[in-house]
């Protein structure tokens, strides 16, 4: 069995695409865009107659707006105005008629002495009231600062107590230390004793062994010698 050919032929795309010739062109061209209907000038100066005309008019409703906001500003400006001379009218009605009342009625003095004493009385009635509030403010004040000035002797008694106990710990704690001391001088006191006692207990022994020693020689010496003589 022999392999299958798959060789292809070679195309040069380059002839290809001449082969085929222009592509179609989907949307409008350059000389299309160059040929396109245009305008003539007089038809320009109509489009901005236009304009003009356009502008005019919205310049003239602006302008009709305006005067009908001023008619309505001075509108109410008259109300306003005319309010307030009311007011004031029935002001000065109200004073002459007082005025009158007052030179009618002799009853009015004593109604106007009654009510200077009533106002009299009420701005005394108010100092009192000021006093009073004056006087509780000291006393709250006062108070404050004995019962600051109490916190703080009781805050310095137990700072000063406090002191003193830890100045008690301290010198049990020195007690203590110079007892322990004591004692550890003691005890090494009592070693020192006992390691010398020791020493002297041993050296009495060595000395005594030594002694005992020469005198076992001498008696064989002296056995020896006895036993020479007697031959």
């Amino acid at each position: 069995m022999g392999k299958r050919d798959n060789r292809v032929a070679y195309m040069n795309p380059i002839a290809m695409a001449r082969s085929r010739g222009p592509a179609p062109s989907s949307g409008p061209t350059i000389q299309d865009y160059l040929n396109r209907p245009r305008p003539t000038w007089e038809e320009v100066k109509e489009q901005l107659e236009k304009k003009k005309k356009g502008s005019k008019a919205l310049a003239e409703f602006e302008e009709r707006m305006n005067e009908n906001w001023k008619k309505e500003l001075e509108k109410h400006r008259e109300k306003l105005l005319s309010g307030s001379e009311g007011a004031s009218r029935r002001k000065e009605k109200k004073k002459k008629e007082k005025k009158k009342s007052s030179r009618l009625s002799p009853s009015s003095s004593s109604s106007s002495s009654s009510d200077s004493s009533s106002s009299s009385s009420d701005f005394e009635d108010e100092e009192k009231k000021q006093g009073k509030k004056k006087r509780k403010k000291k006393h709250r004040l006062v108070r404050r600062s004995s019962e600051s000035s109490s916190s703080d002797s009781e805050s310095d008694s137990k700072d000063t107590k406090s002191l003193s106990r830890k100045r008690k710990k301290t010198e049990r704690g020195d007690g203590l230390l110079s007892s322990e001391s004591s004692s550890e001088s003691e005890h090494t006191e009592e070693t020192q004793a006992k390691r010398k006692k020791s020493n002297e207990e041993r050296n009495d022994k060595t000395k005594k062994r030594k002694k005992h020693k020469k005198h076992i020689k001498k008696k064989k010496k002296k056995t020896a010698s006895s036993s020479s003589h007697s031959e």
